[in-house]
Order: structure tokens, then C-alpha cells, then sequence
């Protein structure tokens, strides 16, 4: 939503409405609103200028789920924000469904997608997905952005074992696909000599 404060604001985007329809989104943003002492240099010259980083014009908070619904019947373009959850949960299903086979519309992912997840199979192009279980043809346009992921990259998470490289005995690598894994496992060990370890469901280890 910040991002999108500072494309209207220097016009680069149409003046067409934006809507951020996720209540655990707009919980989580109340609380970045609620410690400006943390925002960083960007933010901060919103509050400079008297202005709300999280909220401008045509942007409208959705927080009740008969508003939600009511975007359904919306004609002419629009933006819809929600939380995907991997396009697996929450509100994203009901404006995919609405929106998938409309060759109109474009579902812009902007996080990371985990291997078999809906979200994976539309960056992946699948021609067809289930969405609450009803198969349904994707004609939408799916495009993605990484630099939008929460998530760590391989070279943050070298940097982030940096200082500690010295103190630590092992380490196990969860929460990532195999590849990748891997991948970063021998990078901490040629790089710091750590044992690293990719671990899979079911396995044990002793920690004594």
C-alpha cells in the first residue's frame, strides 16, 4: 500500500480505485501505524508532509465480508489487495473464482509460493486450477514479483549466521524446498565450515 501511495502521488499509475480486502492485513497495518518510532527513512517523510503512508485517496480498507463480496458486482478496472496465504485460504479464493477466467484481469503475486500450492500452480502456468474444489480455466494474466517476499534470501540468511558461525555446533535447514536447501547447506559449509543439514518430515535427531 505504500508502494502504491507513491506511484499515485507521482502519477504513474491510472486514477482508478484500490481496494485492501484482508482483516488480518488491515489488523497487521494498524500496528505499523501504531509505532511510527520504527518506520524507516520513506516512510517517515509521509509523516513529514502530514500524510498517511498506509492511506491516500483512492485507496478504501474492506474490512467486513459482505463489502467483500459487494467487489463482485464493481465494472470498470480496480485493484483488490488480499493477503493470499498461497492463494490456499481466506479471501483471495473468492476474487480468484470471480476472476481467474476473465482474460481481463491480471492476479499479480507478490510473495513467495511454496511447491503444490494454488499460488505455485498459477506463477507456473497451469492452465487450469481447483479453486474450492471446482476446476476452473486460468485466462486471467498471472504475473509475480519477488522483491515483495518477506521472506530471507540466500544471502540474507548467510549474513544473518555470519556472527553467530563461530558459537554454533549444527545447523538444520527447514522451512525451504529441496533444491535450495541444499544449495545453502554447502554454502555454510564452504563458508564457515558449519554442518548444515537439510532435514524431511520424520526424521530424529539427538541434540545431547
Amino acid at each position: 500500500m505504500l508502494l502504491l501511495h507513491e506511484l499515485a502521488d507521482q502519477n504513474r499509475i491510472p486514477n482508478i480505485p484500490i481496494f485492501a480486502d484482508s482483516p488480518l492485513a488491515l489488523n497487521i497495518t494498524q500496528v505499523h501505524r501504531d509505532h511510527p518510532e520504527c518506520f524507516d527513512e520513506e516512510a517517515r517523510q509521509f509523516l513529514d508532509n502530514h500524510q498517511d503512508p498506509f492511506g491516500f485517496a483512492r485507496l478504501k480498507y474492506i474490512r467486513e465480508a459482505e463489502d467483500s463480496k459487494k467487489l463482485n458486482d464493481l465494472h470498470g478496472p480496480f485493484v483488490v489487495i488480499s493477503a493470499s496465504g498461497m492463494c490456499e485460504q481466506g479471501r483471495i479464493l473468492h476474487h480468484l473464482r470471480n476472476g481467474l477466467e476473465d482474460p481481463r484481469n491480471t492476479v499479480l503475486i507478490t510473495g513467495f509460493q511454496a511447491a503444490d500450492t494454488l499460488g505455485r500452480k498459477l506463477i507456473d502456468k497451469w492452465p487450469e486450477v481447483l479453486v474450492f474444489g471446482e476446476p476452473m480455466r486460468v485466462r486471467a494474466e498471472i504475473s509475480s514479483l519477488d522483491e515483495l517476499s518477506g521472506h530471507a534470501d540466500q544471502k540474507e540468511l548467510i549474513e544473518c549466521v555470519a556472527p553467530l558461525a563461530a558459537s554454533i555446533r549444527k545447523v538444520f535447514l527447514v522451512h525451504g524446498e529441496p533444491e535450495q536447501s541444499a544449495t545453502l547447506a554447502k554454502l555454510l559449509h564452504a563458508q564457515f565450515g558449519l554442518d548444515a543439514e537439510p532435514v524431511h518430515p520424520g526424521q530424529s535427531f539427538d541434540l545431547s
